[in-house]
């Protein structure tokens, strides 16, 4: 098996940016998921009730800042905010986060018609895994939701339209906003992955993911539907969720790379 693509969010839920490379560090991919837009109360948007932000683009730049681009907006650029404001957020297991100034809440505000901020997750330490999500102790985390990595499979996408039908407009990877997609093995293999190393770096997995209703928004469009929901449901649905993807805990530093080896640990299925 190879890496067929890597993909950085760094803002959270924003579109993806592909990548050929990335350094990967214990919290997650370097760039991915170290920003959020936050309400004036501190709470975290997210796309299913801000979809608009899915048609942001969000570049990294070599210092770590970014370049934001959306339609109807001039670019803005944003530097890390290094010494700023430490603000209240409401997001799992972190507290504070940096605020990134008025210019890039301007930027946002503008875009979103409401009044918001654009916020920095400094250290990675400071929020840490969920043992409720496959946490061991200690292990830092990005601002993803609950693992550093989502690794998903073309076999698997490939096995999910085969049973959407051809009626439907075939779902496109994006859709599930993962780090890493591999090629190659059967479909849905992934979920007894327990050892994996890609390239030179070893991960563990950390658990299955369970999907929401983002999925049923087409990142191109906008358009919200039914699937891949609906039919998830009738295929990969077990303790009351919908499951497509595992999350996966860098063991080590390094980098990984498009074309990169791919190889597993299998073990029984627990489902847990």
């Amino acid at each position: 098996m190879r890496v067929e693509s890597i993909n950085l969010y760094p803002v959270k839920a924003t579109r993806a940016v592909p990548v050929r490379s990335a350094e990967v560090e214990l919290s997650g991919l370097r760039d991915d998921r170290r920003w959020a837009v936050v309400d004036l109360d501190g709470k975290r948007l997210n796309a299913t009730h801000h979809d608009a932000l899915l048609a942001v683009t969000a570049l990294p730049d070599d210092d770590g800042g970014l370049t934001l681009t959306a339609e109807g907006l001039e670019p803005a650029s944003v530097a890390i905010p290094l010494g700023g404001p430490l603000i209240p957020v409401n997001v799992s297991r972190l507290a504070e986060a940096v605020d990134a100034g008025d210019g890039a809440a301007q930027w946002f505000s503008n875009y979103l018609g409401k009044s918001v901020r654009l916020v920095w997750q400094d250290d990675p330490a400071r929020r840490v895994m969920s043992p409720n999500h496959g946490g061991l102790g200690g292990e830092p985390l990005s601002l993803a939701d609950t693992g550093p990595l989502l690794l998903t499979s073309t076999a698997s996408l490939a096995r999910l339209n085969e049973w959407v039908g051809g009626d439907v407009e075939p779902m496109a990877m994006e859709r599930f906003r993962p780090n890493v997609v591999v090629d190659g093995d059967e479909p849905f293999a992934e979920d007894e992955w327990r050892q994996i190393r890609i390239g030179d770096v070893p991960y563990r997995f950390a658990e299955h993911c369970d999907r929401c209703v983002v999925t049923t928004i087409d990142p191109d469009t906008l358009r919200h539907g039914k699937e891949p929901i609906r039919t998830l449901a009738r295929h990969r649905k077990w303790d009351g969720k919908t499951w497509f993807g595992v999350r996966i805990v860098p063991l080590s530093t390094g980098a990984i790379g498009a074309g990169d080896a791919v190889a597993v640990d299998r073990t029984a299925r627990d489902d847990a």
